[in-house]
């Protein structure tokens, strides 16, 4: 099959859209697809080059870096767009969101006959932060948000999301297209634990302590995560009692980088955890997988994911995992069995969750085992397979025909 994949991000983005289109394509064309991607440039300049077997296009785009760094504005894309669909004729375009430049892709593909299938990746409601300063009530805010995403999707042929969660919340905004929970999978076989792995060198390369236990975070540094609940939940800690019945020296490392840095950084000051926490900035591909096996506990505390890839890759390294009740974590993390849940929001119950695992140290070992079995069942091998079998499938049951370029080179049929 030929693909095109098609939003606002990719390589070298580390954000969870990002890692999921890179994982995709390249899956795809290791398995003998041709795939390329559109996103939008860094600058206004076209650029095309060829990453691992993928041909990916950045069509000349705006930086909207007062939003947020990764944001950009295509203006009149609709041109180049049409250019890349005619030369490629894809059989299948596959876009990320629902953003400037999709617009036009879905609008052309639609034209073309070529069908259409959407990913969903996160709530429109994660817009609020950077959207503050509209002096509008949250609800009409929400609304809008909601409608610009189903506008775009309700063009579509069929929508996938990463899980059974996710895909009820799309299912309730009534989506009159199928809708398929798909994992954006993690990579086992590179994020694993190992034998013999010397702890101790990679948390000291990292600046950590050897001899505290290590809660870590590995994701953007976005108000929408809640990091500030991890902060204050382990100043919490340190004033409880029961804390000092454990006496175990506790440090949390905070890997990534993104819009609300700084104010982390000042709130960890703010709350004299200079000494204990730690902010590894953006850290390389390479390095994430022992980052993971130094760690002892992952902690994900955004009540917004729709599944989180970094708890998926902390799992597949055999951690316990400590995450937020909400949205689709709970299909990750059960309590008791390889983590826990607790209430989102609340720094009391972010700190509880902290003690809760200091107590049960003995277990972790198990929990981790848990995890990773879990993981396994989102192997990329099998995201992969799942995405041909539902190319296949929109390609069959489609209401608009397209004849691939690799049958004929005519013009596109746009009959039924």
């Amino acid at each position: 099959m030929r693909i095109v994949i098609s939003g606002q991000t990719y390589y070298p983005g580390n954000n969870g859209q990002a890692i999921f289109s890179i994982h995709l394509a390249e899956g795809l064309a290791r398995a003998g697809h041709e795939v390329a991607v559109i996103v939008p440039a860094s600058g206004f300049a076209y650029q095309t080059e060829k990453i691992h077997g993928v041909q990916v296009h950045r069509l000349h785009s705006i930086p909207l870096s007062l939003l947020h760094p990764e944001a950009f504005l295509n203006p009149f894309p609709g041109f180049k767009i049409r250019a890349i669909l005619e030369d490629f004729q894809p059989d299948v375009l596959h876009i990320q969101d629902h953003y400037f430049l999709n617009w036009d892709g879905v609008r052309i593909a639609r034209q073309m006959g070529i069908p259409i299938m959407g990913t969903n990746h996160f709530l429109p409601e994660n817009l609020l932060p950077y959207i503050t300063w509209l002096p509008l009530p949250r609800e009409f805010k929400v609304y809008v948000l909601w409608q610009l995403m189903l506008w775009t999707y309700h063009q579509v042929d069929m929508v996938t999301t990463p899980t059974e969660t996710a895909a009820r919340i799309l299912g309730r905004q009534k989506i009159d297209v199928p809708i398929f929970p798909v994992s954006c999978g993690v990579d086992t076989n590179w994020f694993k634990p190992m034998a013999g792995f010397d702890r101790e060198a990679v948390l000291h390369r990292w600046g950590l302590n050897p001899e505290a236990v290590t809660f870590l975070y590995v994701g953007r540094l976005d108000r929408e995560k809640r990091i500030d609940l991890l902060l204050r939940g382990l100043a919490r800690l340190h004033q409880d009692s029961r804390y000092r019945k454990v006496q175990t020296p506790v440090q949390l490392a905070v890997a990534g980088r993104g819009s609300a840095g700084s104010e982390l950084r000042a709130l960890a000051d703010a709350l004299n955890l200079e000494s204990q926490v730690a902010f590894l900035g953006y850290v390389p591909a390479p390095d994430l997988p022992d980052l993971y096996r130094a760690s002892d506990v992952f902690c994900m505390p955004s009540p917004e994911e729709l599944q989180s890839i970094a708890t998926l890759e902390a799992m597949a390294s055999a951690k316990p995992v400590i995450a937020a009740n909400a949205r689709a974590l709970p299909e990750l993390v059960t309590p008791d069995v390889n983590g826990t849940l607790f209430e989102p929001g609340r720094v009391e119950a972010a700190a509880d969750a902290m003690l809760w695992m200091l107590e049960r140290q003995a277990r972790w070992a198990d929990m981790g085992l848990a995890s990773r079995s879990r993981a396994v069942a989102h192997s990329l091998e099998n995201t992969i397979r799942r995405y041909e079998e539902l190319y296949a499938r929109l390609l069959e049951t489609a209401p608009r025909a397209y004849r691939s370029a690799r049958r004929s080179k005519a013009a596109v049929s746009l009959k039924q």
